[in-house]
């Protein structure tokens, strides 16, 4: 049975327009006055739809795209996946309104939890068929720990779980869980698969160049050190502070190198791209390169206690990932391969969205840079509202246009 990665990308762009929403309505509340709804259940419907129902579906979908591009002696059965995306959805969906209902209750950790369980059956369902597949593609191995890092990462939501439901809640300990569950997220799962499927569309086989080989091993290990960048806080000891300034330093230099390494080598690819998309790979590898010098940075103490103790500046770094990095790139893949409709439309939306992804990214990070000195920045939260704005009716845009063929 063939896997229809089009019609599941449908619900991913459509996924991606309820998360812009979700945000609209956020960024309304702060700036005007909206009693219908709490703000904190808004933020939690948020983050579990974003991370489930956009990016965790995108990456299962296209994960599986990946399999049956190699499954050459039709050995896999592809109606299981079916069943798991459709699970994924329930939960995702689920979760989306009974966060909003009534925050963190019955319901929504119910099917928070299954959602997780969902992400461990497809963890074991796509190591097994990938010993069934015939490929050399080095993305085997980037999509195997960004699996394992998904599976790791809900520790820190069962450490939370257990200090919600013994009452025995400590401050620290429930922001280690929190920042454990955020880490390997972002710079596992999400990282680990996106950077798969790029290697995987660039032709990388196990072969190619060693910096790809090298690359992946020193980034899996500097990853796992990399989770203390969020904790420097902690007064951690000495060699753990080292090994963590080692991993943020490592993580530099790899990225320039494996970055360097994939430009000279597949220069003919990207030339060969349509112009906006070869505008959204730089800036997403802008992004990139920022993201990781900025982890550098935190590496100084007195910065980390700054950068982890105002809001504002956790929300730009935690934007920067998700839609400057992950979602363009998801965006970028999605309509790279031809899986999504492509016209001047949507075009036009991608560009708009893209845009506002930016100017969302330096508003917050001026708003950042203002709380360090407890400065207010007037309109800021108008302005907000008006990138969100901006973010919904752009995607808003490329959804209503990706159906017109």
């Amino acid at each position: 049975m063939l896997f229809k990665t089009s019609f599941w990308i449908r619900f991913s762009i459509f996924n991606l327009l309820l998360v812009a929403l979700l945000g609209l309505l956020m960024r309304y509340k702060i700036g005007f006055e909206f009693p219908l709804l709490d703000q904190k259940s808004l933020q939690h419907s948020h983050s579990h739809f974003a991370f489930a129902g956009w990016v965790s579906h995108t990456l299962m979908t296209l994960l599986i795209s990946f399999l049956q591009k190699y499954d050459l002696k039709n050995k896999i059965i592809f109606k299981k996946y079916n069943s798991i995306l459709i699970g994924n959805l329930i939960c995702s969906y689920v979760m989306l309104f009974s966060f909003i209902i009534q925050g963190y209750g019955t319901v929504s950790i119910t099917f928070s939890t299954l959602s997780i369980f969902v992400s461990y059956w497809f963890a074991y369902v796509f190591f097994k068929d990938c010993k069934q597949i015939e490929t050399e593609s080095i993305a085997v191995k980037w999509f195997k720990a960004a699996l394992f890092f998904n599976v790791i990462s809900s520790l820190g939501t069962f450490a939370l779980a257990f200090m919600m439901a013994t009452k025995n809640i400590h401050q620290n300990e429930y922001l280690a869980s929190i920042y454990y569950y955020l880490h390997f997220q972002y710079n596992g799962w999400f990282f680990f698969a996106c950077m798969g499927l790029l290697l995987d569309y660039l032709k990388i086989t196990t072969s190619s160049n060693r910096i790809y080989s090298q690359s992946f091993i020193l980034l899996f290990w500097s990853c796992i050190a990399g989770y203390f960048l969020s904790t420097l806080w902690l007064n951690l000891p000495l060699w753990i502070y080292i090994i963590t300034a080692i991993s943020a330093v490592v993580q530099v230099i790899i990225w320039y190198l494996l970055f360097k390494t994939i430009i000279k080598e597949n220069k003919s690819i990207f030339v060969n791209l349509p112009g906006y998309l070869k505008y959204l790979i730089i800036f997403i590898s802008l992004a990139l390169s920022v993201k990781f010098l900025l982890q550098l940075g935190s590496t100084i103490p007195a910065v980390s206690e700054l950068a982890f103790g105002f809001r504002p500046i956790v929300i730009a770094y935690l934007h920067l990932i998700l839609l400057a990095i992950i979602s363009l790139f998801l965006l970028f893949y999605v309509y790279a391969n031809n899986f999504v409709v492509i016209n001047k439309k949507t075009i036009l939306g991608l560009i708009l969205f893209s845009l506002g992804v930016i100017l969302n990214e330096v508003v917050l990070g001026i708003q950042g840079v203002a709380s360090l000195s407890y400065t207010l920045i007037p309109f800021i939260n108008e302005s907000l509202f008006g990138i969100a704005l901006l973010l919904f009716t752009s995607i808003l845009w490329t959804t209503f246009y990706s159906k017109k063929r």
